[in-house]
């Protein structure tokens, strides 16, 4: 009986830290993330924009909409959209693979935010996290605030040390 309950320690011992680690990965994309996208989001695999019924998808920076009755992809919108003000339109976050075949249930969901305008886009965020951006109009103020962040951090650790 002793053997059995030393083995199975053993064995939880080995995998132990692979289920831990698959609890407690977390993705990240802000620095892929349009500036045009909603702040408060760490990751985000698409946008539904109600407004002109599209999506957007990070990952491959597509939009994907509906064109005589079939689902395109483009880097850019159609012309019938390119009025359209992504900035200030109301996008919502889906994060499953191929959003548009659940196009039906985000419509209902989300047809009451049509003209909402009260998202702030990432382009106008004065939090440090969004400057990773390249896209972000203080992009290059990250790698000067990221570099300090560094500094001040070693120059604690040696400050803790001496005491």
């Amino acid at each position: 009986m002793k053997i059995k309950l030393l083995f199975a320690m053993l064995l939880y011992c080995m995998y132990a830290p692979y289920f831990l680690n698959a609890q407690i990965q977390a993705s990240v994309n802000i620095g892929s993330q349009p500036i045009w996208g909603p702040i408060g989001y760490n990751y985000v695999e698409n946008y539904y924009i109600p407004e002109i019924e599209s999506y957007y998808n990070v990952p491959s920076r597509k939009f994907m909409c509906m064109i005589n009755g079939n689902w395109i992809t483009s880097s850019t919108l159609p012309s019938r959209y390119v009025k359209y003000d992504l900035f200030h339109g109301y996008k919502a976050v889906i994060n499953e693979p191929n959003p548009y075949l659940h196009f039906n249930k985000h419509r209902v969901k989300y047809i009451s935010f049509w003209n909402k305008r009260n998202q702030q886009p990432i382009r106008d965020s004065k939090e440090v996290k969004y400057f990773v951006n390249a896209s972000h109009p203080l992009h290059s103020e990250w790698k000067t605030i990221g570099n300090a962040n560094n500094n001040i951090k070693v120059n604690i650790r040696k400050e803790f040390r001496k005491n």
